[in-house]
């Protein structure tokens, strides 16, 4: 289908650009949303009778956006969640968690506007994009950790995984170290048991 965008859209063009996009993304998204017209006769004319407005629409949003981008910028949201010892979360992490993190941190921040690819599945420190505007964007940090005060020692740099194949060598090592242990007591009670047979012979001489 050929759209007109009525704003920047990443990887699609400029206001005013005639693009062809898939019918689903413009059906489900780009239409309802009142980011674009199917692009005919009867649209274009439209468009160019309200490009003005559309324009100035576009700068205010993207002077609001830039407002809330200056004091977003670089913040730093915590999630506690359970995870094991591993690092790995017994949950997950969602575009729609980190939005309503930062709407309670006191910022209007939409779960459409939060650029996440994957939900986030370990403990530790996440960069993740928030898209305020077309043309706005800040990276914040998700600092999510099993408690309060692990996320302070994280945020300190401190990592607080342990890797697998080292709980795994560390399991061996303990069985190995008490392997030896009762090696050493067999053997201590052995020259043990031979002292007092060589003391009960020289008694009986």
């Amino acid at each position: 289908m050929q759209i007109i965008l009525l704003e920047r859209i990443a990887k699609l063009g400029q206001m005013g650009d005639t693009v062809r996009v898939r019918d689903g993304y413009a059906r489900n998204y780009l239409l309802p949303q009142g980011k674009a017209l199917r692009a005919n006769k009867a649209n274009l004319e439209r468009f160019e009778r309200e490009r003005a407005q559309l324009e100035a629409r576009n700068l205010e949003r993207k002077s609001e956006a830039e407002a809330v981008a200056s004091k977003l910028d670089g913040e730093a949201l915590v999630m506690i969640r359970s995870a094991g010892e591993t690092g790995q979360l017994y949950g997950s992490v969602s575009t729609r968690d980190i939005a309503e993190g930062l709407t309670e941190a006191g910022f209007s921040v939409a779960r459409s506007q939060v650029e996440l690819r994957t939900p986030i599945k370990t403990i530790g420190l996440h960069s993740v994009l928030i898209r305020l505007h077309p043309e706005v964007e800040v990276t914040i940090s998700v600092n999510v950790a099993r408690s309060e005060d692990e996320a302070v020692r994280q945020a300190a740099g401190e990592d607080l995984t342990t890797p697998e194949q080292d709980v795994f060598e560390f399991e061996e090592d303990e069985e190995a170290e008490g392997g030896e242990a009762e090696d050493g007591e067999a053997a201590a009670e052995g020259e043990g048991e031979a002292v007092e047979e060589a003391a009960a012979e020289e008694e009986q001489v």
